[in-house]
């Protein structure tokens, strides 16, 4: 790869804009939801599938019902989005504020992380 191509891949990479929201893992069983915030969804959804395929998530009611029902037994989708301009500025504390938010609306929700 030529060095110009490489710096414009490189400036995309810095310049992008990730969707960054809160996801849901909703047990499609019990109808328990699990919220968490993410500065990336897609990237947020590859790890948690990952640790949860490898029983290695921290949240144990999680990875139980993730033994139980498997991947398919899961909605994963994304409950809130978050509208920000810049996507270098740490966006923490409104994602969290909008997970709490997601929290309210559904009493059979609960975090992923603690």
């Amino acid at each position: 790869m030529d060095k110009a191509r490489k710096k414009a891949l490189a400036e995309e990479w810095k310049n992008r804009r990730p969707e960054m929201g809160v996801i849901s893992l909703r047990c499609r069983e019990t109808g328990e939801a699990f919220l968490g915030t993410a500065k990336d969804t897609k990237a947020a959804f590859n790890s948690v599938r990952a640790k949860l395929s490898g029983g290695l998530h921290p949240n144990k009611r999680l990875q139980e019902l993730w033994k139980q029902c498997g991947e398919e037994g899961f909605e994963l989708s994304v409950a809130a989005v978050l509208d920000y301009d810049d996507p270098l500025e740490d966006h923490t504390e409104e994602l969290e504020t909008l997970r709490e938010l997601c929290l309210a609306e559904d009493p059979q929700a609960a975090k992923i992380w603690k």
